[in-house]
């Protein structure tokens, strides 16, 4: 799937991959954290085994399965109606599972309904989240815990990338940020592990500013890719 045919939500913050390399993006996503690093850092703060979990900017569906197999519901929120369809055409074998339309600054679901929420490069970096921060506020029952997953570009192969296509970004604001907002960091290290080297290159165009990207794949070999990322969470 290239390009979008159905509109997203008005609000929502436009994704430069997944809207419109939705393909790519899914070859992305079967390649990230073959160690499960980021579920095991999760898993060290809070379970969501038998409790009610949100992935907001779901996009289609990839994580929901994966927490449909010990939660007791799972709703995946997402802007784009394009992905909307596709999520629910992913879990609708899952009874439990429900992917509605809506942005992360007006969550369609009610007032503490919620005990795991988990953001992955998802509205959320930093400065400009604030509403979506709100809504997990209110979202989210006492005793409840929010995971936001972002890149860290102080470290690892793909943080040189990152921050070589990406000058703007300020880790150091990003960081106190979080820490303003009673976030807690904890880094986690991971990597990308391709079936190809096309599918590494097709990724990394989807990935970073064409110069960038082309840098990046003349500097690095294989199929492989030391990638680092934080794990913000927050308990209610």
């Amino acid at each position: 799937m290239t390009g979008a045919s159905t509109p997203a939500l008005p609000g929502a913050r436009p994704s430069p991959n997944i809207w419109h390399h939705t393909a790519v993006y899914e070859v992305e996503n079967r390649a990230v954290d073959p160690d499960g690093a980021i579920e095991a850092a999760m898993l060290a703060v809070a379970s969501w085994d038998g409790r009610a979990v949100l992935d907001v900017g779901c996009g289609t569906g990839f994580h929901l399965p994966a927490f449909a197999r010990t939660a007791s519901s799972v709703v995946g929120v997402e802007p784009h109606g394009d992905l909307v369809a596709l999520a629910r055409r992913r879990t609708r074998r899952l009874p439990q599972v429900s992917v509605l339309q809506g942005t992360a600054q007006e969550l369609p679901l009610p007032d503490a309904s919620v005990d795991v929420a988990h953001a992955r490069w998802a509205y959320f970096f930093g400065p400009g989240s604030e509403p979506g921060l709100a809504e997990l506020a209110r979202v989210v029952r006492r005793g409840g815990t929010a995971f936001v997953v972002d890149n860290d570009p102080t470290r690892s192969t793909f943080g040189s990338w990152f921050r070589r296509g990406f000058p703007d970004v300020d880790p150091a604001a990003v960081g106190r940020f979080w820490s303003t907002h009673g976030w807690t960091r904890t880094p986690v290290d991971m990597r990308w592990s391709f079936t190809s080297r096309a599918d590494l290159e097709a990724v990394v165009r989807i990935e970073l500013p064409g110069p960038a990207a082309e840098d990046a794949l003349a500097s690095h070999e294989g199929t492989e890719v030391d990638y680092a990322v934080n794990l913000w969470w927050r308990r209610y």
